[in-house]
């Protein structure tokens, strides 16, 4: 990650974005309290850094979730399409390191890492879908099963014709219309 910490007014700015879309989009988090959501946001310097890595890159971040669990709140990308700054990577680093010719500049698993975010499964992306329509002209790599990785594969998601459609390509591909989206749990 490129930050350890965010200054106090980069970490007041934050807030007031994550705040503003957390009370346009109440449809994501029923029954959470913004409250809650910034004490425990505020404890957790280094999540901060991850919020604001995922804001930056174009990735919208929101409240999705409370683990009661663990009581942890969720956090997605909930732009409406896959992130901006996170396109055109290949899947992972073994992928990135089999490319010849033509590198992006980054993987999708090696950028979520750095964040401090991880790559949100099938069924997290499913549950996204729920809550609006996401990915309708762009797609985003999920988390990919061990079995389908192994042989040289990796699956990806995107929602058209008015469902929810997840598909596979070689993990070495990469396309201007494909990132990936994240999750955080705080």
């Amino acid at each position: 990650m490129s930050k350890k910490k965010l200054s106090a007014n980069e970490s007041a700015e934050l807030l007031k974005i994550l705040q503003i879309r957390f009370e346009k989009n109440m449809n994501r988090h029923k029954g959470v309290d913004w409250a809650k959501v910034q004490a425990k946001l505020q404890t957790k310097p280094e999540k901060m850094c991850s919020l604001d890595e995922m804001e930056l890159t174009g990735g919208e971040p929101d409240v999705v979730g409370f683990d009661k669990k663990t009581g942890e709140y969720i956090f997605y990308d909930c732009s409406p399409e896959t992130p901006k700054d996170r396109r055109s990577f290949c899947y992972d680093e073994a992928a990135l390191k089999s490319r010849k010719e033509h590198k992006p500049k980054n993987s999708a698993m090696g950028m979520a890492k750095e964040m401090g975010i991880e790559i949100l499964t099938e069924e997290q992306y499913r549950e996204l879908q729920k809550l609006g329509q996401f990915d309708t002209k762009t797609s985003s790599w999920l988390a990919t099963p061990a079995d389908i990785r192994k042989l040289g594969g990796a699956i990806f998601g995107d929602y058209r014709f008015g469902r929810v459609f997840v598909y596979h390509n070689g993990a070495e591909s990469y396309y201007g219309a494909r990132a990936f989206r994240g999750s955080l749990r705080v």
